[in-house]
């Protein structure tokens, strides 16, 4: 048994079949992942390192989205105020994209939650 830090660790030893091996080393080598974290995450069926990270930046991609579609809807905003006049087919227009940009919000948030229920493991 070998003392790693504060927690203990084992030394597991396998063989496998030298091509395999570098099969395994090359796909660790493409995704940036240690191969013992290889291993050990699909074994115990987690998330690798590499899809966590593809997806915290699919999570920072939607939410750059969303705050240009707020940003729109501020400086249309902006401008029914100056005008003072919203013609009512605007309004119903405005009204149904408010509308369908809360749904799909909606569906972000629970996508986002099973995503970081995923993460966590």
């Amino acid at each position: 048994m070998k003392k790693d830090g504060s927690t203990n660790s084992e030394v597991i030893l396998f063989r496998i079949k030298k091509e395999a091996k570098e099969n395994w080393k090359k796909t660790c080598k493409e995704r940036n992942i240690p191969l013992t974290r290889l291993i050990i995450d699909s074994v115990e069926n987690r998330l690798m390192d590499d899809e966590r990270r593809k997806v915290l930046e699919f999570i920072e991609r939607q939410d750059n989205i969303f705050s240009k579609i707020e940003t729109n809807i501020n400086q249309l905003a902006k401008i029914v105020n100056g005008q003072k006049f919203i013609s009512e087919s605007q309004l119903e227009l405005y009204s149904r994209q408010l509308l369908e940009i809360e749904t799909l919000k909606a569906r972000q948030n629970t996508i986002f939650e099973n995503i970081y229920e995923l993460l966590s493991k």
